[in-house]
């Protein structure tokens, strides 16, 4: 089916050093062709003029969205520019959508939902996924719904999940952390307590958006800011929706097998594996790294994946993402309308 041609706002309206708009739909191509100096390419940053006529409206960046998925136009971010690029946008045939704007034009109800969620959509995973949908669930039937409302794969691909590393102190948590941010974030060294407040950011775990939360060890200490600290981390270790516990077999088990039992369903990561054992964790393991080399890492962000439904994901299967499709599937309702 052909979708209808939008642009969206993806960054917060307002004065900002940059602004992105996405532009989805048949009319991309020509579009760019008619008022960017310079052809488009997929998966590149190019820098040209963004033009009406001979006015030139801005210097932006443009990306071509793998799959002929649409463009994300990067612009300097005064609200002249912005509102220039969408009203050009606008006079070329695309319309103008709302970030959390739900009723834009569309031809049912899924489809219009689809729409209004692009701006989730900020990864090419989650923006495919998100796309095929008003097609996926053209010949859903009733009785396919126990096992579309289980998959929660989409959801989480447009609302990243917050996932927390906890742990003894001095495991390796933070390390860990840094490898699967893919750079240096949280601050390491061999000394517990070197966290002394959470860390979290967002981290795209091939296509998976998490906000990831690095906390202090949990210890007995007579640190008024370290405690302070840790017991702020327990509200984030709470709110999580999936907790890592990191082990390090190098250490005495006791304090760490607490982490386990206090955490029923985290998923298991014996660190320090390349160093001699103290003790075998082998029973409690799900994932075994090295997190000062990068080893096991891979095997991490695949079983982070897995826990969510985005590993090895079917692209073609119906899935709900919004609240109301949801609670139609509970009342055993299809939901579309026309």
């Amino acid at each position: 089916m052909s979708y209808s041609n939008c642009a969206i706002l993806l960054t917060a309206p307002g004065p900002a050093a940059i602004a992105v708009v996405r532009i989805v739909g048949p009319l991309v191509g020509p579009f760019l062709a008619e008022h960017f100096s310079k052809p488009a390419r997929e998966g590149r940053c190019v820098h040209g003029q963004l033009r009406e006529g001979a006015r030139v409206i801005d210097d932006p960046v443009v990306v071509l969205l793998p799959h002929n998925l649409g463009a994300d136009i990067n612009l300097h971010g005064g609200p002249w520019v912005v509102q220039s690029c969408l009203d050009l946008a606008q006079s070329f045939g695309f319309d103008i959508v709302a970030s959390d704007e739900c009723a834009v034009d569309g031809a049912t109800q899924l489809e219009r939902e689809m729409l209004a969620s692009l701006p989730l959509a900020t990864t090419d995973l989650a923006l495919r996924a998100l796309l095929v949908q008003p097609d996926a669930w053209r010949d859903v039937s009733t009785n396919q719904i126990p096992t579309i409302l289980n998959d929660r794969a989409l959801w989480w691909l447009l609302h990243p999940p917050r996932v927390a590393i906890v742990g003894a102190p001095n495991v390796g948590k933070s390390t860990l952390a840094n490898q699967l941010f893919a750079r240096e974030r949280s601050i390491t060294a061999d000394l517990p307590g070197t966290t002394r407040d959470w860390v979290g950011e967002l981290a795209n775990l091939d296509g998976l958006v998490i906000m990831l939360v690095d906390t202090p060890g949990v210890r007995e200490t007579d640190d008024v800011i370290e405690r302070v600290a840790i017991d702020r981390a327990g509200e984030q270790v709470r709110s999580a929706a999936l907790v890592l516990v990191v082990l390090d077999p190098t250490q005495a088990p006791d304090a760490q097998r607490g982490f386990i039992d206090a955490h029923p369903g985290a998923l298991i990561v014996a660190n320090k594996v390349d160093r001699p054992a103290a003790w075998s964790a082998r029973d409690d393991t799900h994932v075994a790294t090295v997190a000062t080399t990068g080893a096991g890492v891979e095997e991490l962000r695949g079983a982070i994946r897995a826990q969510f439904g985005c590993d090895a994901i079917e692209l073609s299967k119906p899935r709900w993402w919004t609240t109301r499709q949801r609670e139609a599937l509970e009342r055993g309702k299809l939901p579309f309308t026309a």
